[in-house]
């Protein structure tokens, strides 16, 4: 079992039990899923960039990652319905607490001139989404081999109801909220 895991059954739970005084243990909210994207825009024009971000996000998260296509047509950037333009990856149960787990406790802390991460991403349910400019901040990813410094979301789903509920659960978890 995750150590993330255990510590939200053992720690976290009761604290927000105590916190919003929920009638039920199963009002507690608890994570759902990470998604992480990677939007490519120059895949337009060189596709092997896309291949060289779908390998990278299979190595940050563990998981192949599908090959996200545009909807729509825009003739300003040369972008037809169906090019590929990015990838992304579900996370769920222990692969997602272990990525929250290294996204809190050893890529954050590798970000340049790190304060914290806004505490006012969350969109009104409690979910967040935080936006990361150098996927080098992972210790999988050798920073010899990358030909391009690439970015890339991260999205953070909670069943909470609002966003204090979301915000503290996080908090809980660890992520480091500026005051």
């Amino acid at each position: 079992m995750s150590q993330l895991k255990n510590y939200y059954e053992t720690e976290v739970v009761p604290k927000l039990l105590e916190t919003f005084k929920y009638s039920n243990m199963m009002q507690v909210p608890k994570l759902d899923k990470v998604i992480l994207n990677m939007g490519m825009g120059e895949a337009i024009h060189n596709i092997k960039l896309l291949d060289a971000a779908v390998d990278e996000l299979t190595t940050i998260s563990g998981q192949k990652p599908i090959i996200t296509r545009a909807k729509k047509s825009i003739a300003a950037f040369k972008l037809r319905a169906g090019m590929p333009i990015g990838c992304m990856v579900t996370l769920r149960k222990n692969r997602m607490y272990d990525f929250v787990n290294k996204l809190v406790n050893v890529a954050l802390p590798r970000v340049r001139d790190f304060r914290g991460i806004s505490g006012t991403a969350l969109d009104g349910n409690g979910n967040y989404t935080l936006g990361i400019k150098e996927h080098i901040i992972f210790p999988e990813i050798d920073y010899d081999k990358i030909d391009r410094i690439k970015g890339m979301n991260i999205t953070i789903v909670t069943t909470a109801n609002n966003d204090e509920e979301g915000k503290e659960l996080l908090k809980l978890l660890g992520m480091p909220f500026k005051n």
